[in-house]
């Protein structure tokens, strides 16, 4: 029996991640979790699961809990609860679904105590990719990818050799906006924004999936995974959400994960690797009745987020630290209604535009930096 340690349990990936463990009781056990100010939801967790470790956001929330629930269970706050959540002694996994750079420090941490991760939180990488993958080769860790798109590049290299890879192949649904133009999108609403024809997934990742900007962290993502350049990362938009990513190596071939728009699937690879476990209730793939399969060329211009991503990303350094601090920040604003879907661009290519790079920044600069670009990008409404 694998033990999973979650960070994020409430998101979008933290739930279906249970589904994953209450699918499968006789192989996973959770032990530790995190959320963030969803008491309510950590209460049935708690009773359900009965973990050993339980992190809140707030001080005043951990107090709350404690009196509530059996003293077997211990509750921490603050980023100090999310890393003994990660480090816990008795997990064999941590699965990273937190959203933002908040799950870098627990992550690196893990990473020191031995512990596996499958990783969804594609900002620890974006943010300080240098030294998540350095530090996970001294320490022999496995970071397993989460993300549909990385999963499914990660299936398609078993048994192959990566230095026959030609080019990598991650694939877009195009996101709510994806049939508007540019000018079609002034004005546009929150709500019209979190409609995402394909899948379900929180509001900040649907927001970053209309605006482009979710494939370009995952560009930068897969460059640090899978030891790629930026010039042999393609993005394709894909209506359908059937082909997750593809390879194409130079002997012409093309190797492709095709699935149903389903993130347990991902998931549970993650923590069954290198097995696969039967999904009795999981939907069946029928090319048949899908008839067709549909492909467009991304356009930077029109996407302009994705563009974004590739420049910060081949500047390297403390760029892509920017671009990740900016965009959360701008989303944010975005969600409140105080500044336009068009803001978000405008925000994070100001802020890229203003900072001056660093190259190998240590992990305290890259604080420093994401503390500081928040901050500033807050202060421009």
């Amino acid at each position: 029996m694998k033990k999973i340690s979650l960070m994020g349990a409430t998101g979008s990936i933290g739930t279906q991640t249970l589904d994953v463990i209450r699918e499968h009781p006789e192989e996973f056990k959770l032990t530790a979790f995190s959320v963030g100010m969803n008491i309510d939801g950590a209460r049935k967790m708690i009773s359900e699961f009965n973990p050993s470790l339980v992190s809140v956001q707030r001080k005043e929330d951990a107090e709350m809990l404690r009196k509530e629930i059996p003293s077997s269970v211990k509750v921490l706050f603050g980023e100090e609860g999310l890393v003994q959540v990660a480090c816990h002694q008795d997990s064999d996994v941590l699965v990273n679904a937190v959203l933002g750079s908040v799950g870098l420090y627990p992550t690196l941490q893990a990473i020191e105590a031995g512990k596996t991760i499958a990783i969804a939180n594609k900002e620890t990488l974006v943010t300080a990719g240098h030294i998540v993958m350095e530090a996970a080769s001294k320490k022999g860790v496995a970071l397993l990818p989460v993300d549909s798109e990385h999963s499914a590049i990660f299936q398609a290299l078993q048994g192959e050799q990566e230095k026959n890879i030609e080019k990598l192949i991650i694939t877009a649904s195009g996101g709510s906006f994806r049939d508007r133009k540019r000018h079609e999108l002034v004005g546009v609403t929150v709500k019209e924004a979190l409609n995402h024809p394909n899948w379900s997934m929180g509001a900040k990742i649907t927001i970053d999936s209309a605006s482009m900007m979710n494939k370009g962290l995952e560009v930068i993502e897969a460059h640090w995974l899978f030891d790629i350049p930026y010039d042999k990362i393609d993005v394709l938009q894909h209506r359908e959400s059937i082909i997750h990513s593809m390879i194409q190596f130079h002997d012409t071939s093309v190797m492709a994960q095709l699935g149903t728009p389903d993130m347990r699937v991902p998931i549970q690879y993650a923590l069954t690797y290198p097995d696969r476990l039967h999904r009795p209730e999981g939907k069946r793939l029928n090319l048949a009745e899908i008839g067709q399969l549909h492909f467009e060329k991304m356009d930077l211009e029109r996407f302009k987020c994705l563009g974004f991503a590739y420049e910060a990303g081949r500047t390297g350094g403390s760029m892509t630290t920017v671009l990740n601090a900016a965009n959360e920040a701008a989303v944010a604003l975005f969600l409140e209604n105080k500044v336009s879907f068009l803001g978000i661009e405008e925000f994070i290519e100001r802020a890229l535009n203003e900072h001056e790079v660093i190259q190998n920044p240590d992990l305290e600069t890259i604080r420093e930096i994401d503390r500081k670009t928040r901050s500033t990008v807050s202060k421009w409404i």
